[in-house]
């Protein structure tokens, strides 16, 4: 297998007057080609990792080598100019007085000065991002949508061997944020660039990209492919940041699983006769019926979906999401009928 991208091994930081560090011994590596999110709550260590990589910041403990090199620990610190990174920021950062050619020309030389060389660059990114003729306009002329594009464009200009994207569409409403993350995946994958894209964004990161790393109190939780991610969160933080479900407690009475909704057989060893359960959203299919277990206590349309949150007797709240056209009204009655695909066991809080 050839050398990855980016490698990191054991990377700390930890700033002055804080009890913890920023980043607790991180590890991992991204090969050629590949998108890894780092997807976590806000202040979860995520953008100082992306700024680690970057050179913004010097590590306490640790690696990071780029395309082999090491760039930072090991007795190396090489400078954020000389490490073949780009980076895109989430207020775009472009210059307003130079125009999308002139600030495309500065990712690439440091100048605003247009040869011939640079043209015929700039000309194969503008294409790449989608904003061919478009060049002599000045930011302010662009939408928000466009101005985001300029920066990618003025990242990739260079060809380096990494991208760093930090929240790139936070800024950005939701209707042109869902389409240009497609976009932004397009154009990574089309330039056959690396990238490191941070964001709290659950559905946003498993749409993009290829691994999925989720972060909490500075350390690495999990990293894996999103599915992975989704379908078998290895700890109770990852199950319910990442897939927002439902942890209800279970007992163990001979093979079963016994909750407050049914009874279960769940495969693999564990210790003890008490966990929760988790049950995503979508397992959940509600069946209007008048001796039901639960009772319908709030309920948003979503578009394609609608939400419910269902009350059971013990006063335990169910989140339930559901593509039916034909909606329950709030106060109505609901047998529940569970999916037990994928169903999870977490230890239960003290």
């Amino acid at each position: 297998m050839a050398a990855p991208t980016l490698a990191i091994s054991k990377l700390t930081k930890q700033f002055a007057n804080t009890p913890q560090p920023a980043v607790r011994e991180v590890s991992l590596q991204l090969y050629d080609g590949d998108i890894l999110t780092l997807l976590g709550p806000s202040g979860c260590g995520k953008t100082t990792l992306l700024r680690l990589i970057a050179g913004f910041e010097d590590p306490d403990q640790g690696a990071i080598a780029i395309n082999g090199q090491t760039v930072s620990g090991e007795g190396q610190d090489v400078p954020p100019e000389q490490r073949g990174v780009g980076m895109v920021f989430q207020d775009y950062a472009l210059f307003p007085h130079l125009t999308v050619a002139e600030n495309i020309a500065f990712g690439l030389q440091n100048s605003g000065k247009l040869t011939a060389t640079t043209k015929e660059r700039i000309g194969a990114v503008l294409h790449l991002v989608g904003l061919e003729g478009l060049g002599r306009r000045y930011p302010y002329q662009l939408s928000g949508g466009q101005q985001q594009r300029v920066a990618l464009a003025r990242a990739l200009a260079p060809r380096p061997a990494l991208v760093l994207l930090d929240e790139p569409l936070s800024n950005l409403d939701v209707q042109v944020r869902s389409h240009l993350r497609q976009e932004l995946r397009r154009i990574l994958k089309a330039a056959g660039t690396s990238a490191v894209f941070v964001t709290h964004d659950q559905e946003e990161a498993l749409a993009i990209s290829d691994g999925v790393g989720v972060m909490q109190g500075g350390r690495l939780e999990q990293l894996d492919r999103p599915e992975t991610v989704y379908y078998e969160p290895r700890s109770r933080f990852v199950a319910e940041f990442v897939t927002q479900g439902n942890l209800i407690p279970a007992r163990r009475q001979g093979d079963l699983w016994v909750t407050e909704v049914g009874a279960f057989a769940l495969e693999g060893e564990w210790d003890g006769s008490e966990a929760d359960l988790m049950i995503r959203q979508e397992q959940i299919e509600l069946l209007p019926d008048p001796e039901g277990l639960g009772v319908v206590s709030d309920r948003q349309f979503l578009g394609r979906e609608q939400s419910y949150q269902v009350q059971l007797p013990s006063g335990t709240t169910l989140k339930v999401r559901t593509i039916t056209h034909h909606p329950l009204a709030i106060s109505t009655k609901v047998a529940l009928k569970i999916d037990p695909f994928g169903l999870q066991r977490f230890p239960s809080l003290e």
